[in-house]
């Protein structure tokens, strides 16, 4: 039988001459290890076509090069691995290679008080690029948080303080009663609105930086807010959280002050833009606060 040479179309000059800029494959799955951990996720991987003659890029082999991901720890040099490979696999056709990973990295988070603890996911995307040996590594992270309206809180404070003017206008204060009051529906007749949130982190790395600091800036946002979502709780912790919401009263605009200083101090931050986001249960819309930060150049 007489082997027949398939037809590449690729090959074949392009009917209107004209560079692209990027092209490629998006949503390809496959597994990726981060965070020690083995994680299911989505990648898009391209490259730059500068060559206005050809036809196309060679889509396989930039699949093939991803085999890579699946064995070894997700880092820095390893994303710079794979964008070379893709460089050199198109060899005259692109001088840029892009690569973002879409995943949820996994957290064990202990409760505030109890022994319990459980699981958390946190959306993210690494994103990478090299240009002309200018390599840039990029992370995507939304944090969920609980915000409490400082509004709220106060306008419930006084309606708590109008009820104890009427519930004891004439009556003698004995503590047992004062006690009584607090601990009823009919004293604390009102009580502030809180939401979830999320903080959505969008932080450029360092060149030399050898690792992605997922963890650290995951830890460090939650640290700043003070009020991070729970996983496993019993009442004691489910009271803890309350009064953690109620000592971290805070607008959006507050949440985004906080994050702002956090994230300059994390090591390997470089620049951030970041937004926080309060799904407001007063409100049919969202409150939304927006900040960026970029180190000056020595």
């Amino acid at each position: 039988m007489n082997s027949l040479t398939l037809p590449d179309i690729a090959v074949q000059p392009a009917r209107h001459a004209l560079p692209l800029e990027w092209v490629g494959m998006h949503g390809i799955a496959l597994p990726v290890v981060l965070e020690g951990q083995r994680l299911s996720a989505k990648a898009d991987a391209g490259v730059s076509l500068d060559d206005g003659e050809a036809r196309g890029i060679h889509m396989s082999r930039l699949y093939l090069e991803l085999e890579m991901l699946e064995r070894e720890s997700l880092c820095p040099s390893l994303l710079q691995q794979v964008l070379r490979r893709f460089l050199e696999s198109h060899e005259g056709l692109s001088s840029r290679a892009y690569l973002n990973i879409h995943t949820d990295l996994l957290l064990k988070r202990p409760a505030l008080i109890s022994p319990l603890a459980g699981w958390k996911s946190y959306p993210t995307t690494i994103s990478a690029s090299l240009e002309h040996e200018m390599f840039h590594v990029e992370l995507k992270i939304e944090v969920p948080y609980s915000s409490t309206c400082p509004c709220s809180a106060a306008l419930a404070r006084q309606l708590i303080q109008q009820q104890f003017i009427t519930d004891f206008a004439n009556h003698s204060l004995r503590h047992a009663d004062v006690l009584a009051w607090l601990g009823s529906s009919n004293g604390i007749v009102a009580t502030p609105h809180s939401q979830r949130s999320t903080a959505q982190l969008n932080v450029h790395l360092d060149e030399f930086i050898d690792e992605l600091p997922l963890g650290v800036i995951i830890n460090y946002a939650e640290a700043a807010l003070g009020t991070a979502v729970q996983t496993a709780v019993k009442r004691a912790d489910e009271q803890a959280f309350a009064l953690a919401n109620g000592q971290n009263l805070m607008f959006c605009e507050d949440a985004a002050r906080r994050l702002n200083l956090a994230l300059r101090r994390t090591p390997g931050v470089k620049r951030f833009n970041l937004r926080v986001i309060h799904a407001e249960s007063l409100h049919a819309h969202d409150a939304v606060a927006e900040s960026q930060w970029q180190r000056e150049q020595a």
